[in-house]
């Protein structure tokens, strides 16, 4: 008798690839997308396409993410090396013959025009997440000197460009693979509190550090005039500190309950510059109020508190020191625009995720994502 093989379903198919995602996250994701279309619409509905755009932007980042998530961290990891060499090296070129807009350097064409300090969000962990999974068990402090080495070359080169923002991030993701590898308190104390007294020394010798004609050492004059403007953007209220201080008045004048949906008055009269990207915080919030900000910090917490669960558990240590890294680059993401749109930090190009317009930048975000699902699949096969 002749046996009958009955040919599986598409459902049948579909869901041994559905299973590798987890829920969880991806609520928490679904939420921020949500809030970050609404926002779009209203702050951007007389920018063209840029609603459309937006939506875009997001299913091709929902398909990168589908993508990355079945790849297995094992092959993951064999993708640090090159990728890290690759982008050091187009960051070299960026820097020999790259193409500068607006007086910063920080493109290069390779057939087209892209940005490669985009690729070091992603190849930082991945290379710092390789190297200490090759040295555990056997970690000494040269293990962490020769991390240290290799986070500050690409990040060198992306502030000489110039780009704080994009290297405040590759910063923090590095940091935080370097941290969660067991980096001594003996070694992480001494920094903050040279940092936090240099605070306290720069808000109390404010006037003459910001005078007229007086220039920082290190710092280019466009990053020393932000950081003046925010210790004091009353100086120059039409000029350097109008971002702020436009930001500061529709976050202020939402209220408890915002003015409600498209009833935005400094986001419709124009009064909020970049208000679809850099800026879009302020948006949000005039027409949400605080409970539209409690809203969006919750599910921006409840992502980051889920992508470390996910770190916690992961079968590997390459795995979890790069779910680590991943879920912190969302919290930085989050933590620098708000702050600088909200006047506590200074204003740099860190767009708020899935909510601020932007496609390179949530090609990354789904890049991350992709990165955590995969992990998460991998700690559910290992427990199975």
């Amino acid at each position: 008798m002749a046996a009958v093989f009955e040919k599986p379903s598409l459902l049948q198919r579909l869901v041994p690839v559905m299973q590798g995602f987890d829920g969880p996250l991806a609520f928490a994701v679904f939420l921020l997308a949500c809030a970050g279309l609404l926002t779009m619409y209203s702050s951007g509905y007389d920018h063209g396409s840029r609603f459309l755009d937006h939506g875009r932007n997001m299913l091709l980042a929902g398909a990168i993410m589908f993508v990355v998530a079945q790849v297995p961290p094992q092959r993951l990891m064999s993708f640090a090396v090159p990728l890290y060499l690759l982008g050091v090296g187009l960051l070299v070129a960026v820097a020999v013959f790259g193409i500068t807009k607006k007086g910063a350097r920080r493109w290069v064409n390779v057939g087209v025009v892209i940005q490669p300090s985009e690729i070091l969000k992603i190849a930082m962990p991945l290379m710092l997440a390789w190297w200490f999974q090759k040295r555990e068990g056997q970690l000494r402090p040269l293990d962490f000197i020769v991390a240290a080495l290799l986070l500050a070359v690409p990040v060198g080169l992306i502030m000489k460009q110039p780009d704080l923002g994009t290297s405040l991030l590759v910063l923090a993701a590095g940091m935080s693979v370097i941290f969660f590898a067991g980096l001594p308190w003996k070694l992480i104390i001494p920094p903050v509190v040279v940092g936090l007294v240099g605070v306290v020394l720069l808000v109390s010798f404010e006037p003459m550090l910001c005078a007229e004609g007086y220039r920082w050492p290190v710092l280019h004059d466009y990053q020393q005039q932000r950081i003046c403007t925010l210790l004091d953007p009353t100086k120059d209220p039409l000029g350097k500190g109008f971002h702020i201080i436009q930001g500061m008045i529709a976050i202020g004048s939402g209220g408890v309950f915002g003015k409600g949906f498209m009833q935005g008055t400094q986001t419709h009269l124009e009064f909020i510059p970049e208000r679809t990207t850099d800026f879009i915080f302020a948006a949000y919030s005039e027409e949400f109020g605080l409970a539209g900000n409690l809203f969006l910090v919750l599910s921006f917490v409840f992502l980051v508190l889920r992508g470390l669960a996910i770190a916690l558990e992961a079968p590997t240590l390459f795995s979890r020191l790069l779910a680590g890294a991943v879920t912190m680059i969302f919290f930085t993401y989050a933590f620098v625009n708000m702050g600088m749109v909200s006047g506590i930090l200074p204003v740099v190009g860190v767009p708020l995720p899935f909510i601020s317009y932007g496609g390179t930048a949530m090609v990354t975000l789904g890049m991350g994502l992709g990165i955590l699902m995969s992990i998460s699949k991998a700690k559910r096969l290992v427990q199975s």
